[in-house]
């Protein structure tokens, strides 16, 4: 069997040090990119454990990336973890770092990480039996075609459709969409993708990319993936990585799942179980149904509310993860 790691990065953004280290560098002007409910825990961290390790314990080894800080209910003895602190393998001159994209770009340099790995934020979970082959088929990263005319709400999100622009612009400076097309037509115009198809075949006399679809859900990689990138893009990921917040100009971990995609290097598969989509709400029947009935291999619970009844709602949310993980993982103690 081939080894497949997990890397998760986590934040715990009630560390008052790392609270007295983010203010040193904080220009103090709220940008919803970077505001505080970007970085509160949601205190289901260990349901992901135990989802992982019910769900798919075929993981050859756990990444745990941190500033520092460590939950203190796990057990970092376990053999298939490996805490990671940003020291450890992010470069010195871009730390310290408050920017997903800064941790994102620089996961090739974690030591000992397999070839093949999958990402995951801390508020996505695994709640059912999911093979590697959900992941990962014929050594390539399990992913889609994502082209789109449109499929950003430009009116209520002033940030994130810069970084999709900019993800977009590194791939058109380094690939052909025609000849990509040719090369990789079955890949990029297969059945799993159903109605989508017609939508590819109209855009692809487009010559350039144009607008996709960023799921968010878990993400598959080849490392390789990254050190060709930074050897390609050096300039472009260097300037993203000396940002210590995300700004609009950044790129993200999206630009290397595009470059898979646009090389070739993955396996087509279905939108339909691609990973379900929940924004946490003060009103949530969906998604504990979700989670009470195992309707997904993958879910992501998004928390963007600033007016949310966090510590009800969390309540809540812990006790439909305690129905179908009740028991703990051995990566508790």
């Amino acid at each position: 069997m081939e080894k497949i790691d997990f890397v998760i990065p986590w934040v715990d953004g009630s560390d008052l040090k790392w609270q007295e280290e983010k203010n040193k560098y904080s220009n103090k002007k709220e940008n919803p990119a970077n505001a505080v409910i970007r970085y509160r825990d949601m205190k289901v961290l260990k349901y992901w454990f135990r989802g992982v390790e019910k769900f798919t314990p075929w993981v050859n080894r756990i990444h745990f990336v941190t500033f520092g800080h460590i939950p203190e209910w796990l057990d970092t003895t376990n053999p298939k973890l490996n805490i990671v602190k940003h020291t450890d393998f992010i470069p010195e001159k871009y730390l310290p770092t408050f920017s997903s994209h800064v941790i994102e770009l620089n996961f090739h340099r974690i030591k000992g990480l397999a070839d093949k790995f999958v990402y995951f934020n801390d508020d996505i979970f695994v709640i059912k039996p999911t093979p590697e082959s959900y992941f990962f088929k014929n050594g390539l990263p399990c992913d889609l075609w994502r082209e789109d005319i449109y499929c950003l709400d430009k009116g209520t999100d002033t940030f994130f459709p810069h970084i999709i622009l900019n993800n977009r612009l590194l791939i058109s400076r380094n690939f052909w969409k025609r000849d990509v097309f040719k090369k990789n037509f079955k890949k990029i115009i297969n059945p799993v993708y159903g109605r989508k198809n017609l939508g590819f075949l109209l855009l692809s006399k487009w010559p350039y990319m144009a607008e996709y679809t960023d799921y968010h859900t878990a993400s598959c990689f080849l490392k390789k993936t990254f050190e060709e990138v930074w050897e390609k893009e050096y300039e472009c990921l260097d300037k993203t990585c000396m940002h210590k917040f995300r700004t609009i100009e950044d790129v993200n971990q999206g630009s290397m799942q595009l470059w898979q995609i646009f090389s070739g290097n993955f396996m087509p598969r279905s939108y339909k179980n691609y990973g379900k989509y929940f924004e946490l709400k003060n009103e949530n029947s969906k998604l504990f149904d979700c989670i009470d009935y195992s309707l997904n291999n993958v879910i992501c619970i998004n928390d963007t509310d600033p007016n949310l009844d966090y510590e009800k709602v969390t309540k809540e949310l812990a006790l439909h993860f305690e129905k179908i993980l009740p028991e703990k993982s051995s990566f508790e103690k």
